[in-house]
């Protein structure tokens, strides 16, 4: 199968990597050249609990010729309109666009681009950090659930059966909303609090300050689900982004590995997206709204932060 991965972040490399080693023809996605020579010439570098391990993938800058059968958005969901107008002419009538992304509305805007019969939504639970350039941690390994499954024998089933191949412990649902929601409340709880407190995830729930503010994040977003009607993936919510933050407590965060690098965060489509429907449903959000805030500053001001306070003699 022909795999487009757009994006060379942790999650994009690690697919990448591990579609290539099962024998699959991939080809990475990346806007920046410099970046796209170095993974030309070094390829992609994996450690952690799959072994280390080196794959070979080319990366472009240019529209690849020809379809592919599978685009993989691996991009930040602030991304995900621009990216996808990249790969438009890529996409023919029997390829799918299939996202892996954090927060909402990423769905919904492919289907506009490429059709909403042509994308699939999907949610990962594979933990990943970028290290550098194509060197990835494969710190902790879950499920990846996509949908809506379609036809047994149609494409979906043979994405699902080539991810097995690949290692990724996959499967389909038809629902894959409610499951991308399930995420979403699990990335309100830990992505910001992480960003704000550069702590890993484990330190979140131990500390009394910031297990205060993870909950109230989490009863807010659980009560934006309640009025929508979506139907978590888990029975208490707040039990279970405590035990993702105990089972991931080494991992660093995608929304604090954005900070630490200087980048722009998806806060906007976590904490923010709960803001915004809780605006929509007359609920009110201030932990999540005041998060967000605080996030948005970091990113606007990396220049400006003082981190060391100079010595003065006296």
């Amino acid at each position: 199968m022909r795999f487009l991965i757009v994006g060379p972040g942790a999650m994009g490399c690690l697919f990448a990597a591990r579609l290539k080693k099962a024998g699959n023809e991939v080809t990475l996605l990346d806007y920046r050249r410099d970046r796209a020579d170095f993974l030309n010439k070094n390829g992609i570098t994996v450690e952690g609990v799959t072994g280390e391990y080196r794959a070979h993938v080319p990366s472009v800058t240019e529209k690849i010729p020809g379809e592919v059968d599978v685009a993989l958005m691996c991009v930040k969901a602030n991304q995900t309109g621009a990216a996808a107008e990249r790969v438009k002419e890529l996409i023919g009538p029997t390829s799918r666009v299939l996202t892996v992304q954090n927060g909402l509305g990423n769905v919904e805007t492919l289907g506009e681009i490429f059709g909403k019969e042509a994308v699939l939504g999907g949610v990962t639970a594979e933990g990943a950090t970028l290290l550098g350039v194509g060197h990835v941690r494969h710190a902790g390994k879950g499920e990846t659930i996509i949908g809506p499954g379609g036809p047994n024998e149609g494409p979906v089933s043979e994405i699902v059966t080539i991810f097995k191949e690949a290692g990724f412990d996959a499967r389909i649902v038809d629902n894959v909303n409610d499951l991308i929601w399930g995420k979403l409340v699990i990335n309100v709880g830990i992505n910001a609090l992480t960003a704000i407190t550069r702590l890993k995830n484990g330190r979140l729930p131990e500390l009394k300050g910031s297990q205060s503010v993870l909950e109230e994040a989490v009863r807010e977003a659980v009560a934006v689900t309640e009025s929508k009607g979506i139907h978590l993936p888990y029975p208490d919510p707040l039990e279970r982004v405590l035990e993702v933050c105990r089972a991931t407590a080494g991992n660093i965060a995608s929304m604090l590995q954005d900070v630490l690098n200087r980048r722009v965060t998806e806060v906007e489509y976590i904490n923010g997206a709960i803001v915004r429907e809780g605006d929509m449903l007359g609920i009110s959000t201030p932990v999540n709204r005041t998060l967000t805030g605080i996030v948005q500053t970091l990113q606007e001001t990396y220049d400006e932060q003082l981190w060391e306070m100079a010595s003065k003699k006296t």
